[in-house]
């Protein structure tokens, strides 16, 4: 549907473009000075928008699961196993995202109670309690960055062998 709709627009460009319409001079910079003056208009400048990038996705790699209990793997990077989770593989990796857009704006930034992952077969486990490294007033620095990092607690009951995806939804925004 999307290409449909490109291939639209770009049709209607290109019969709009052989229109002949009376318009005032196109404003160009000047080829014979020194330095190109740009003027940025302080409207689009304030509606710079949030970019959200993943550096690092949250991976608990394997666990060695006896019985039920669940794995915590800290925003910090600390590694916790309770119940019957013998062992957090120490290839486990915390989630890393860093967030773009206008240097020195707040921002607020939702992340889920809590994530239900899936396997192939059907199986489901729940990625709980999930943590951040976050100011409790998030701003972006003077290059408009703004790094953290996330983790969880997996809870894990019944049998729960497989290889287990899912998506945390990240909300930024500015304040």
């Amino acid at each position: 549907m999307t290409g449909r709709f490109a291939l639209f627009c770009l049709a209607a460009a290109a019969v709009l473009a052989t229109l002949t319409v009376p318009t005032a001079p196109a404003a160009a910079q000047c080829r014979l000075c020194d330095t190109p003056e740009l003027i940025v208009d302080p409207v689009d400048k304030a509606e710079e928008r949030v970019q959200l990038s993943v550096e690092t996705m949250l991976d608990f790699d394997q666990l060695v699961v006896l019985g039920d209990g669940s794995a915590t793997l800290g925003a910090t990077g600390a590694r916790m196993t309770e119940g019957g989770i013998a062992a957090l593989s120490a290839r486990a990796m915390v989630g890393e995202v860093v967030i773009r857009g206008e240097a020195g704006r707040q921002i607020s930034i939702s992340l889920p109670d809590y994530i239900e992952l899936h396997n192939i077969e059907g199986g489901r486990i729940r990625l709980e309690s999930i943590e951040h490294d976050l100011p409790s007033q998030p701003e972006l620095d003077a290059n408009g960055e703004l790094r953290f990092r996330f983790g969880g607690r997996l809870e894990i009951s019944g049998a729960a062998e497989g290889d287990y995806r899912g998506d945390v939804p990240i909300v930024a925004e500015y304040r």
